[in-house]
């Protein structure tokens, strides 16, 4: 049986083609408000999956363009209606459907707060997109299945490509325009190392540091979302600080490398829970005590985490598969959940 997840993880080149030449009038407007703007602070305003896009884009904005990224709760707004002074800041607001009532009010909030308000969306007629004064339409076509997929990888892509044309950076327009073909060379990643050993587990980590800390949290969510397994996401660093207790023997984790700055760090942590006994992965480098799980090499440093996410979702759906569970129909979850 093909699940929905397959066929729209599948899809995720062509919607981000879609995305890149269909949005292009839109992405150039918002980036151009962006540079009359200059902010001096960024706010984020998102949930569930869209909320690790939007930590993906904190680590790259604060890399690339230097502006501080936090991010906002939308019941400041919603339920406890406190106005928040955002004069000379920006506020991106991230949500696949752009219906929730919550992210709808931070985002009018925020604009009458004194922020330029960008929606990310994949429903240029969304309520949110018309609380924003600008709307970056994913094109990413409908997603049926429940766990997000292809709106995640567009939301991220929206991000960078926002980002690249903001600061008119040339290296990460590049790399962003080769994203359509780099993620179809992840879609042929193997993991089934890791595919053997998480399919009985029980719980286990996923570790990251800067944009690859948002696609762990990213992997953490859909392990438990599709596959019943209790992970729980950290920093490469922030595990050392208590969670690393409770790795023992045969405790898996993923270590999600990727050539940057912080993959010595990785590495060295990797290796340091590999001594205590666990079953340690580690994507695009090799560790000591460690299995070495494919990637592809050679990729701008803010744009190979999002690569990385890509070869994830087909393994984790068919691992969803291998534990007996349908991933199109996580139990007790919806596609679209609307809160206040």
């Amino acid at each position: 049986m093909t699940s929905h997840m397959a066929r729209e993880v599948a899809e995720i080149p062509q919607a981000s083609r879609r995305f890149l030449a269909d949005s292009r009038a839109a992405l150039e407007a918002a980036a151009a408000a962006m540079r009359a703007a200059d902010p001096g602070l960024i706010v984020t305003v998102a949930r569930g999956s869209s909320d690790h896009a939007a930590t993906y884009l904190k680590y790259a904005v604060e890399l690339l363009a230097g502006v501080p990224v936090a991010s906002v709760g939308p019941s400041v707004a919603s339920v406890y209606g406190r106005p928040l002074r955002l004069a000379g800041a920006a506020c991106v607001g991230i949500s696949q459907s752009g219906r929730s009532p919550d992210i709808v009010e931070m985002m009018r909030a925020a604009g009458v707060g004194g922020a330029l308000s960008v929606a990310i969306t994949n429903f240029a007629d969304s309520p949110m997109a018309a609380a924003s004064e600008h709307c970056l339409p994913l094109q990413a076509g409908v997603e049926q299945s429940v766990a997000a997929t292809k709106t995640f990888v567009t939301s991220v892509l929206a991000g960078l490509a926002l980002l690249a044309e903001w600061q008119e950076d040339e290296d990460l327009r590049a790399a962003v325009a080769g994203l359509p073909d780099t993620f179809e060379a992840a879609l042929a990643l193997d993991w089934a190392p890791l595919a053997a050993r998480m399919s009985r587990a029980q719980q286990g980590y996923v570790l990251g540091r800067g944009p690859a800390f948002a696609i762990a949290n990213e992997c953490a969510l859909k392990l438990k979302e599709i596959c019943g397994v209790h992970a729980e996401a950290f920093s490469a660093a922030e595990v050392l600080h208590g969670p690393s207790a409770i790795v023992q023997a045969q405790f898996p984790v993923l270590a999600l490398a990727v050539e940057d700055m912080a993959q010595p760090g990785v590495v060295q942590t990797a290796e340091r829970l590999a001594a205590q006994g666990a079953d340690v992965f580690v994507t695009g480098a090799r560790a000591d005590g460690c299995i070495t799980l494919p990637s592809v090499s050679g990729l701008h440093p803010l744009v190979a985490p999002l690569v990385l996410v890509v070869g994830f979702y087909g393994f984790v759906e068919a691992l969803a598969w291998r534990r007996g569970f349908d991933p199109d129909t996580p139990p007790h979850l919806r596609k679209v959940t609307e809160t206040v």
